[in-house]
This record gives C-alpha cells, sequence and structure tokens, in this order.
C-alpha cells in the first residue's frame, strides 16, 4: 500500500491518494462569518498542493456557539454562494473537501458574551487561564434536540454548496467529545451514564445528518483516541463507539486525542503518558482497524513522507497531515516528486504548558495568515511574537464578534 494510492469509501466515490490536510482551525471568516478572500486563498493553496482529502477547519453550526470569535458559521442559506466558491477552489484539481461540522460546547471562551452549554455543569481546569471559560450550563432536552437538527441542516447546505462531504467533529474536548467523556459527562438521564448513553448524541447527529444528504455525500467522524486524562474517555472506549458506528453508513473515521486540558494533539499527556514524537496515534488506530468497518485516518505529528508510509502500510487507511502542511502546502506534491521534505516548527519548551499549548496554535496560525496573504511561511517565527500576534488579532475579532451579536438581537 502506498500514500499515493486511491481510496475507496463505502459510499462509492473515490479519494485520489491516502494524504489528507487534516482540520486546522483557521478563523478567517469574513465581517459576516461566511469565508473570507484570505481563506480562499489558503485553500488555493492546498488545493494546488496534491492532497487527496481537504478537510476544513471548524465550521459551527450555530453562531452563538464558537470555538474562536473568527470562525466560519453556516447555519442558513444566506451566505451559500461563498460556500459554493470554497468548495470550487478546494475541488479545483481533484481533490475531495469535506466541511468539518462543529459545535464547542463548554470549549467557548467567555468573552465572546454568550451562554455556554455543555452535557454537565463542569467548568475547565487550565490554572489560571480557567477564569477565561465560563462554568456551563447543563443542556436541556431542548436544547440537545436543536443542536442535532442544527448539525444536520449544516451537512445540508454543504452538500448543497458543493462539498463532497462533511466530517463530525467528537474529537479535542468539543461538545460531541463532552457527552463521551465520564469526566464531563454527569448527567443520570438518557445522555449519560453507560457509554451506550454518552455516545448517544453522536450517533443521533450522524443519523439525523446521513438521513438529510445523499448516499454518495461522504460522512466522517473525527474521534478521540483517548482523552489522555485519568478517569476520561478510554482507548476501549473508542474502539466500543467506532463499533457503534458501523452500522450507521459513516464513510471514514479519524483518529485524534486530547483537549484543551490535555492537549495530546500536540504531542502533550496529562495522565502520564509519553506520546510519541511523529505519528501520536497511530499504534491507537492500528488497533481500531481492527473493529472498524469503514476506512481509519490517523492525524497527529506526521511530517515525514517515511512515517506516512509507514502508517498506511501498517493497515491504517489514511494520513492525516496539519501543521506540517501550514508551513509546506505543496508537500505531496514534493513527495510525489521524491523529496524527502519534512517541515516543522521550532520546539516550544515553556514549563507553563496551557501556555505552550496557546503559543504552539499561535504559530501554527501564523503560517496559516502567511499563505493567506500569498507570502512564504516562517516556521522559526518566535512562539512569544506569534502569541501576541494572535493575541491582538482575536481581542479585535472578539469585539467585531460581540457588535455582529448585538446587531441580530436588536
Amino acid at each position: 500500500m502506498n500514500v499515493f494510492d486511491k481510496l475507496t469509501l463505502p459510499n462509492g466515490s473515490i479519494i485520489p491518494n491516502r494524504i489528507a490536510k487534516a482540520a486546522m482551525e483557521e478563523n478567517m471568516a469574513d465581517a459576516s462569518q461566511g469565508p473570507s478572500e484570505k481563506l480562499m486563498r489558503l485553500y488555493e493553496a492546498w488545493a494546488n498542493g496534491g492532497a487527496g482529502l481537504l478537510i476544513t477547519g471548524n465550521v459551527m453550526v450555530d453562531s452563538r456557539a464558537m470555538t474562536g470569535p473568527g470562525g466560519v458559521v453556516l447555519e442558513d442559506d444566506t451566505q451559500l454562494a461563498k460556500f459554493a466558491r470554497w468548495a470550487q477552489i478546494g475541488r479545483s484539481k481533484g481533490a475531495q473537501v469535506w466541511l468539518q461540522i462543529n459545535h464547542p460546547g463548554r470549549q467557548m471562551q467567555a468573552n465572546l458574551g454568550q451562554p455556554t452549554w455543555a452535557p454537565s455543569a463542569i467548568p475547565l481546569d487550565l490554572g489560571k487561564l480557567s477564569k477565561r471559560f465560563n462554568t456551563p450550563v447543563a443542556m436541556t432536552q431542548e436544547i440537545i434536540d436543536d443542536v442535532i437538527v442544527r448539525f444536520a441542516r449544516t451537512a445540508q447546505l454543504a452538500e448543497q454548496a458543493g462539498f463532497t462531504g462533511v466530517e463530525i467533529h467528537a474529537a479535542h474536548g468539543y461538545l460531541l467529545s463532552q457527552f463521551l467523556s465520564p469526566l464531563t459527562n454527569r448527567r443520570t438521564d438518557e445522555w449519560g451514564g453507560s457509554l451506550a448513553n454518552r455516545a448517544r448524541l453522536l450517533l443521533e447527529v450522524v443519523k439525523a445528518v446521513r438521513a438529510v444528504v445523499s448516499p454518495q455525500f461522504s460522512v466522517a467522524v473525527k474521534l478521540n483516541s483517548a482523552d489522555f486524562q485519568r478517569g476520561g474517555f478510554t482507548a476501549d472506549d473508542a474502539r466500543q463507539v467506532v463499533k457503534l458506528l458501523n452500522g450507521l453508513k459513516v464513510d471514514l473515521v479519524e483518529l485524534s486525542g486530547g483537549s484543551y486540558e490535555a492537549p495530546a494533539m500536540q504531542g502533550e499527556a496529562r495522565d502520564g503518558r509519553t506520546l510519541a514524537r511523529e505519528a501520536y496515534f497511530v499504534e491507537f488506530a492500528r488497533d481500531i482497524r481492527k473493529v472498524a468497518e469503514m476506512p481509519v485516518m490517523v492525524t497527529g505529528g506526521i511530517r515525514r513522507r517515511q512515517v506516512a508510509e509507514q502508517v498506511v502500510k501498517s493497515g491504517v487507511d489514511m494520513v492525516g497531515v496539519g501543521t506540517a502542511l501550514a508551513i509546506e502546502p505543496n508537500l505531496p506534491r514534493a513527495w510525489q516528486g521524491g523529496k524527502d521534505t519534512a517541515p516543522q516548527l521550532s520546539p516550544i519548551t515553556w514549563k507553563n504548558k496551557t501556555l505552550a499549548s496557546l503559543a504552539n496554535m499561535a504559530t501554527v496560525k501564523f503560517q496559516l495568515r502567511k499563505l493567506s496573504l500569498g507570502m512564504k511561511t516562517d516556521p522559526k517565527v518566535s512562539p512569544l511574537r506569534a502569541l501576541i500576534l494572535q493575541q491582538t488579532t482575536d481581542a479585535c475579532r472578539t469585539r467585531k464578534y460581540k457588535r455582529l451579536m448585538a446587531q441580530r438581537t436588536t
């Protein structure tokens, strides 16, 4: 098996190679929360780069529930033309393009001024930074029903816009992941307790999405291989959830891991586990591949063709590449041309792990900003400089977001 072999999905559609541009949170919405011109240029660079699948960064199903103030929202058809252009650009060189659809749950900053909902009223534990997030309110049945409808509506609109699929985000500590974890889901009704109950919301979302899109439209799920927190969602839980997904016409499961509290997706764990320096979650993926009836993709730290090839040859169907493609968007073409290109950011060794995690995300977004402007990336950028720039940008976007939401309610 080769990373440049085609992959046929259960729905019959074909991905031209086994390399995916994994989702990264670009936060490049325009003033009305649609995809901006900068975002279009960014995806044009990735479309030209040769990945077989492009998975967008978070697209929110509810404008009141945001992972960041510059996030793209698709909750109605008012800006469908912009999304259609985004899809056309992404597909222009033959790649499949999937919209990653998401709801943050409790992982939404308090300064956005919106109510924070989650399965249970469990606040984030980020040390001194915890105050940046509200203690969430436990979701009512009405709100749960509304979330299910919103995921389905966003998926339906994505197909209308010309995207070839959606990826339902149930990882990284966002809402669906919060329902799956016993640390964040303390409910005693049918949405909590046993794993079957904790997985119920994810399964209902998948069913609702599948019911409103065509059979050839791809429906994928991003799932944590584990939370990497003691007492949290485990690798065995992940195996059981994949078994539950087997019968729901899911076309691919992407495995990652972690959350804001334990950013394992950046190579850090909070439960004492040491993650590999590259391809963090591949052992979990190989294990889950044994029970999965759909293709499995693994994301986390992959930056070398040799490692990507090893992952695919081990039985994992696709490799997701994030940071390396933020630095070098033409990486798949370079690999196919025989080059051993291996883009890497400078390591961040700060003692404060939460700040180091924020700085890491900021350095990635710094590269995305450069690409969106048609400029060369700078993987050696100072993490402190990138973090200050990101915090300044986010503050400005937060003010704009709050003004926008105030206008919509007056």
